[in-house]
């Protein structure tokens, strides 16, 4: 298993020696931006999408990237020919720096640059086929205007404690809700619905991240005939659905089998589902 990290283009191959100051401010408050890759076929997939989306998370917590597409797009292929594996999972994070501690931004001396990349590995569940059980919690996801979901940044405690939520419920995966009790996001990947063949999502404006997966899928649906609307959704309309679907860079499409322990549809992966993932599955194919 390979890995190399990037540190303000500087590579390091031993993970034990890849290091940044305690100082650091993603570090100390997670002052900090980032986006995930994958490869398909050791080919980059969807790029110019996470790096578009990258520079809107950059301009909105005010951080100027210390680098141009070009240049950061030399590095991610160093790092990830640095780390040599067939399939790699690629994490850019790019912090405000080090400096003095406190809250003030302007105690940050410059931006810092850390590119991952590692074997690409996913979990049984995600890729067995039999789909996964998610849970609705009581964690509730940030307020856009508190910490806007729709930013990519490295504050993520409030998706590990759902995460930790829905696990100590044995579920594989969490559904945060928002304030008003509608259904925003999953923990790390967008949600869908198949409801008498159309195809549901929950608009940006409830407060979720503009997936790459899921614009992809929006499109793709729609390009082969599927009615697909951005609506709001309750915690029921999830269980009422004929299918539910997450979508993600790593996850790719998931069908969800269970809510909060009771069926979903017939309990297994459903057509529209399986259809929906054949056809992404052909894109990232087009892609390579």
């Amino acid at each position: 298993m390979g890995f190399a990290a990037n540190i303000d283009g500087r590579i390091v191959t031993d993970r034990n020696a890849a290091c940044i100051p305690v100082l650091d401010r993603g570090f100390l408050y997670g002052d900090s931006i980032y986006e995930v890759l994958r490869t398909y076929s050791g080919g980059l997939f969807a790029v110019g999408e996470h790096l578009d989306r990258l520079w809107r998370s950059a301009r909105a917590v005010g951080l100027v990237l210390p680098f141009g597409r070009e240049g950061l797009r030399e590095e991610i292929d160093r790092t990830v020919s640095a780390a040599g594996n067939a399939e790699t999972y690629v994490r850019i994070v790019v912090t405000r720096g080090a400096g003095e501690i406190g809250l003030d931004p302007a105690f940050a001396d410059a931006p810092r640059m850390v590119i991952i990349a590692k074997e690409l590995t996913l979990p049984v569940a995600w890729t067995s086929g039999n789909g996964i059980a998610v849970r609705v919690v009581e964690v509730r996801r940030n307020l856009k205007n508190a910490l806007d979901p729709g930013v990519k940044t490295g504050n993520y405690l409030n998706n590990v404690l759902a995460m930790a939520e829905a696990r100590a419920a044995g579920d594989d995966d969490a559904i945060m809700l928002d304030y008003r009790g509608r259904v925003t996001e999953a923990t790390t990947s967008n949600v869908f619905t198949v409801s008498k063949g159309r195809l549901l999502t929950p608009p940006l404006s409830v407060g979720i991240l503009e997936g790459v997966t899921r614009g992809l899928i929006m499109r793709v649906a729609r390009e082969r005939g599927l009615e697909v609307e951005e609506v709001d959704l309750l915690p029921e309309d999830l269980y009422r659905a004929d299918e539910v679907f997450l979508t993600g860079t790593l996850k790719e499409v998931v069908s969800v089998v269970r809510v909060n322990g009771l069926p979903v549809g017939g309990g297994d992966p459903g057509p529209v589902t399986r259809r929906i993932s054949k056809w992404f599955e052909e894109l990232t194919r087009r892609a390579t």
